[in-house]
Protein backbone atom coordinates (compact mmCIF):
# COMPACT_ATOMS: atom_id res chain seq x y z
CA UNK A 1 0.00 0.00 0.00
CA UNK A 2 1.41 3.15 -1.22
CA UNK A 3 1.54 5.56 2.19
CA UNK A 4 0.98 8.44 0.22
CA UNK A 5 -2.76 7.12 -0.31
CA UNK A 6 -4.42 5.50 -3.45
CA UNK A 7 -4.72 8.29 -5.97
CA UNK A 8 -5.54 6.19 -9.34
CA UNK A 9 -8.17 3.23 -9.71
CA UNK A 10 -7.34 -0.04 -11.56
CA UNK A 11 -11.17 -0.52 -11.96
CA UNK A 12 -10.93 3.38 -13.95
CA UNK A 13 -8.39 2.51 -15.12
CA UNK A 14 -9.67 -0.67 -17.38
CA UNK A 15 -12.91 1.20 -18.13
CA UNK A 16 -10.78 3.81 -20.10
CA UNK A 17 -8.62 1.08 -21.52
CA UNK A 18 -12.31 -0.16 -23.10
CA UNK A 19 -11.55 3.45 -25.30
CA UNK A 20 -7.76 3.09 -24.78
CA UNK A 21 -7.41 3.45 -28.47
CA UNK A 22 -8.28 6.50 -27.95
CA UNK A 23 -5.62 6.89 -24.99
CA UNK A 24 -7.71 7.56 -22.40
CA UNK A 25 -6.50 5.35 -19.91
CA UNK A 26 -2.87 6.79 -20.56
CA UNK A 27 -4.23 10.56 -19.79
CA UNK A 28 -5.29 9.08 -16.57
CA UNK A 29 -2.24 7.88 -15.39
CA UNK A 30 -0.53 10.84 -16.15
CA UNK A 31 1.21 9.75 -19.50
CA UNK A 32 -0.11 12.62 -21.65
CA UNK A 33 2.39 11.70 -24.35
CA UNK A 34 1.74 8.18 -24.97
CA UNK A 35 -1.59 9.06 -25.07
CA UNK A 36 -1.54 11.44 -27.60
CA UNK A 37 0.14 8.77 -29.77
CA UNK A 38 -2.35 6.64 -28.77
CA UNK A 39 -4.94 8.88 -29.79
CA UNK A 40 -3.73 9.48 -32.98
CA UNK A 41 -2.83 6.01 -33.98
CA UNK A 42 -5.80 4.13 -32.42
CA UNK A 43 -3.74 2.71 -29.79
CA UNK A 44 -0.93 1.93 -32.16
CA UNK A 45 -2.94 0.41 -34.72
CA UNK A 46 -4.42 -1.48 -31.55
CA UNK A 47 -1.33 -3.27 -30.44
CA UNK A 48 -0.19 -1.06 -27.88
CA UNK A 49 -3.68 -1.22 -26.71
CA UNK A 50 -3.75 -4.71 -26.17
CA UNK A 51 -0.38 -4.67 -24.85
CA UNK A 52 -1.43 -2.43 -22.06
CA UNK A 53 -3.94 -4.75 -20.93
CA UNK A 54 -1.28 -5.82 -19.02
CA UNK A 55 0.68 -2.64 -18.34
CA UNK A 56 -2.43 -0.85 -16.29
CA UNK A 57 -1.51 -2.80 -13.00
CA UNK A 58 2.21 -1.49 -13.35
CA UNK A 59 0.84 2.32 -14.56
CA UNK A 60 -1.42 2.71 -11.69
CA UNK A 61 1.56 1.86 -9.05
CA UNK A 62 3.32 4.45 -10.77
CA UNK A 63 0.36 6.89 -10.88
CA UNK A 64 0.09 6.30 -6.85
CA UNK A 65 3.57 6.94 -6.30
CA UNK A 66 4.00 9.94 -8.55
CA UNK A 67 0.72 12.18 -7.49
CA UNK A 68 -0.30 12.85 -3.89
CA UNK A 69 -3.88 11.93 -2.09
CA UNK A 70 -6.49 14.36 -0.30
CA UNK A 71 -9.27 16.61 -0.35
CA UNK A 72 -9.74 16.21 -4.27
CA UNK A 73 -10.15 12.93 -5.35
CA UNK A 74 -8.46 12.00 -8.92
CA UNK A 75 -11.13 9.48 -9.88
CA UNK A 76 -13.71 11.78 -9.19
CA UNK A 77 -11.88 14.89 -11.70
CA UNK A 78 -11.35 12.39 -14.28
CA UNK A 79 -15.01 11.24 -14.62
CA UNK A 80 -16.19 15.06 -14.51
CA UNK A 81 -13.73 15.52 -17.30
CA UNK A 82 -14.59 12.39 -19.08
CA UNK A 83 -17.95 13.34 -18.93
CA UNK A 84 -18.86 16.73 -18.51
CA UNK A 85 -15.32 18.31 -19.05
CA UNK A 86 -17.29 20.57 -21.97
CA UNK A 87 -18.87 22.03 -19.04
CA UNK A 88 -16.14 22.30 -16.90
CA UNK A 89 -17.89 19.91 -14.09
CA UNK A 90 -13.52 18.99 -13.31
CA UNK A 91 -12.86 23.00 -12.78
CA UNK A 92 -16.20 23.40 -10.60
CA UNK A 93 -14.98 20.54 -8.58
CA UNK A 94 -11.56 21.48 -8.11
CA UNK A 95 -13.02 24.89 -6.97
CA UNK A 96 -11.67 26.88 -10.04
CA UNK A 97 -15.32 28.72 -10.30
CA UNK A 98 -14.24 31.24 -12.92
CA UNK A 99 -12.44 28.98 -15.46
CA UNK A 100 -15.61 26.42 -15.39
CA UNK A 101 -18.03 29.55 -15.75
CA UNK A 102 -15.92 30.17 -18.83
CA UNK A 103 -15.99 26.52 -19.71
CA UNK A 104 -19.55 26.15 -19.65
CA UNK A 105 -20.23 29.08 -21.53
CA UNK A 106 -17.56 28.76 -24.06
CA UNK A 107 -17.55 24.66 -24.53
CA UNK A 108 -14.73 24.28 -22.98
CA UNK A 109 -12.74 27.07 -24.59
CA UNK A 110 -13.74 25.17 -27.65
CA UNK A 111 -12.98 22.27 -26.80
CA UNK A 112 -9.20 23.12 -27.04
CA UNK A 113 -9.45 24.22 -22.91
CA UNK A 114 -10.49 20.58 -22.50
CA UNK A 115 -7.49 18.84 -24.15
CA UNK A 116 -5.29 20.92 -22.30
CA UNK A 117 -6.85 19.38 -19.16
CA UNK A 118 -6.47 16.14 -19.64
CA UNK A 119 -2.77 16.79 -20.25
CA UNK A 120 -2.53 18.39 -16.98
CA UNK A 121 -5.69 17.51 -14.69
CA UNK A 122 -3.41 15.13 -12.84
CA UNK A 123 -1.21 18.20 -11.78
CA UNK A 124 -4.11 20.68 -11.28
CA UNK A 125 -5.29 17.95 -8.57
CA UNK A 126 -1.86 17.31 -7.02
CA UNK A 127 -1.80 21.59 -6.59
CA UNK A 128 -5.14 21.50 -5.08
CA UNK A 129 -4.12 18.69 -2.75
CA UNK A 130 -0.83 20.69 -1.47
CA UNK A 131 -2.91 23.89 -1.44
CA UNK A 132 -5.80 22.54 0.82
CA UNK A 133 -3.37 20.75 3.24
CA UNK A 134 -1.39 24.38 3.74
CA UNK A 135 -4.26 26.17 4.30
Amino acid sequence: MNPRGDTHSLVIGYLLWLFGFLGAHRFYYGRPVTGTIWLCTLGLLGVGWLVDLFLIPGMGREADLRFNAGRYDYNVAWILLTFLGIFGGHRFYLGKWLSGLLWLCTGGLLMIGVAYDFWTLNDQVTIRNATARQG
